[in-house]
């Protein structure tokens, strides 16, 4: 007999602002083509058969949101965000009930490839702790001098890697270590850093790098090509 699969909730946390865009539309609310950019983020989820639900975290009184046809998909549940990204993952959390494994994605990544998700997704098969996607550092990395913008060493790249989304953990332990983490002071910058604060050493999915995350002005230009050229090697 096969092994039952466990569904899949999403957690999409989209109350940031992101004011190094300069707009005055919160990223995750400008368009590429006809979506905007949560919306493509949030299909790419939604178009593998094992997510489930998507929950959407969103700032209080989002009006944007609720203009979106997102906003009324069967599979779409909204609850309202917090002051930091942390704050936001722990409330879907709290909404995604009894599920068994939750992945966490970036609102502003709207270039998530099929075959990086279902291998991310395998980890429910074989891992008690999750993981995330992730890709090599290519680049020489500089470490710049305290408070200078002048360079103090150059740091070796092998062994580091970019972190992207989705992450991938199983609910309950996602939960605890992330308020955990939260009751102790630590700083979180992704769900990742929350279990490696309380000793856990998540796996790494090696994910493709054009998995880009729109952060400033000229990441939009090149979100649109990659999902052109995604969609035409589709067709």
């Amino acid at each position: 007999m096969a092994a039952i699969v466990p569904a899949i909730c999403a957690v999409v946390p989209a109350a940031g602002f992101g004011r190094r865009m300069q707009t005055e539309c919160p990223k995750q609310y400008l368009s590429i083509g006809n979506k905007t950019i949560l919306e493509h983020a949030v299909a790419a989820l939604l178009a593998n058969p094992r997510v489930e639900r998507v929950i959407i975290a969103v700032s209080p009184g989002d009006e944007r949101f609720a203009r979106l046809p997102l906003a009324h998909h069967p599979q779409v549940t909204v609850v309202d965000g917090g002051a930091e990204r942390a704050d936001s993952v722990l409330a879907g959390l709290h909404a995604a009930g009894d599920a068994e494994w939750v992945l966490v994605h970036d609102a502003a990544r709207p270039c998530l490839h099929q075959d990086d998700l279902s291998r991310l997704l395998s980890l429910s098969e074989t891992s008690r702790t999750g993981g995330i996607l992730a890709a090599p550092v290519r680049d020489t990395m500089k470490r710049a001098e305290p408070g200078k913008s002048a360079i103090a060493h150059t740091v070796d790249r092998n062994n580091l890697w970019h972190a992207l989304t989705p992450q991938f953990f199983p609910l309950p332990l996602l939960k605890l270590c992330l308020t955990r983490a939260l009751n102790d002071g630590a700083t979180i910058t992704d769900e990742a850093s929350a279990l490696e604060h309380c000793g856990y050493h998540p796996e790494l999915v090696a994910g493709r790098a054009d998995n880009i995350k729109v952060t400033r002005p000229e990441d939009l230009a090149l979100a649109e090509f990659y999902l052109t050229r995604n969609a035409s090697m589709e067709n």
